[in-house]
């Protein structure tokens, strides 16, 4: 389990493989061992093994298929956290490193100190995100300013974009999204419960939601 705050950006020393299957080698700089689970830009990796500071990652074909792994390259930033503590402080939300989508920056646009993106709306994730919601963009814990049918949009604070790898965005970009696990389970757990599996805002109110 994660929180969305990135503790560090590193760098890839290595990506050794293809969309068959990948090891991934970065210097972490991180208190870290053998075993333990780290986020690399959202996706929850283990550390199979260390080379002196550089650790690495053995990535399965099914993972790199359906991340932005599958063209990453050597020298590339990413976002890192490690696996949250028993005793951390939770200051984002629950983050699983599971990706639900890869989704396309839209727009990047400057506004004061602060930046605006907005971002593709895959099919797969449409009914998993709400204005105000939590997601995480390549496992960085995000607010969701807009929704629309094509696409959401979020504000970002100078603090944010400066300690991950926003920084480096493009327009035409690619990125790993995880929708909020709370807001999946409480939809899935609606459909399967109401008589009509067509789930919308008037059948719910409907019901009394």
């Amino acid at each position: 389990m994660f929180t969305g705050l990135i503790e560090k950006i590193c760098k890839v020393a290595a990506v050794i493989g293809g969309s068959s299957g990948m090891k991934l080698q970065i210097n972490l700089g991180l208190d870290a061992k053998i075993g333990d689970s780290i986020a690399i830009n959202g996706i929850c990796l283990t550390i199979s093994r260390f080379q002196g500071g550089v650790a690495e990652f053995e990535v399965s074909g099914e993972t790199v298929s359906r991340t932005t792994l599958k063209d990453l390259k050597t020298g590339a930033m990413g976002n890192i956290e490690r696996a949250m503590s028993a005793g951390g402080r939770f200051g984002g939300h629950f983050v699983q490193g599971h990706i639900d989508a890869v989704a396309k920056i839209k727009k990047i646009e400057r506004r004061g100190d602060f930046w605006h993106f907005v971002f593709e709306n895959p099919k797969e994730i449409k009914d998993f995100l709400i204005p105000k919601g939590s997601v995480a963009i390549d496992g960085v814990s995000l607010t969701i300013a807009e929704v629309s049918d094509n696409s959401f949009s979020i504000a970002i604070i100078p603090t944010t974009f400066d300690g991950t790898i926003m920084k480096y965005y493009k327009t035409g970009d690619m990125v790993n999204i995880e929708t909020d696990i709370l807001c999946r389970i409480v939809r899935t757990q609606l459909v399967n419960i109401l008589p009509n599996k067509n789930l919308t805002m008037d059948k719910l109110k409907g019901l009394g939601f």
